[in-house]
């Protein structure tokens, strides 16, 4: 019998709180907090990832700095005080 795999979703992220940046950057735990640089569309700075069934966590780099995401329906403190937003599949 073979095992199902689950299938993968599409997301979106989107960075809009602060267009003026420059460069905007995704990190999470779906890769191992490496940044992806996410484009400018629409006049915001949106990625799409495919992604397995699961939670992760996950942060913008803004110009350099790191910062949740306002939109996020969740988020949880992380050891650095501050806070890790989540997205479920």
């Amino acid at each position: 019998m073979r095992r199902s795999i689950p299938a993968k979703e599409k997301r979106t992220f989107e960075w809009n709180s602060n267009l003026k940046a420059k460069k905007v950057s995704l990190a999470g735990s779906f890769n191992n907090w490496t940044p992806i640089a996410m484009p400018k569309r629409k006049g915001k700075f949106q990625t799409s990832l495919e992604l397995a069934p699961g939670e992760y966590r996950y942060k913008f780099i803004v110009d350099g700095e790191w910062q949740h995401d306002p939109a996020a329906e969740q988020s949880v403190p992380n050891e650095f005080g501050t806070l890790n937003s989540i997205v479920r599949v």
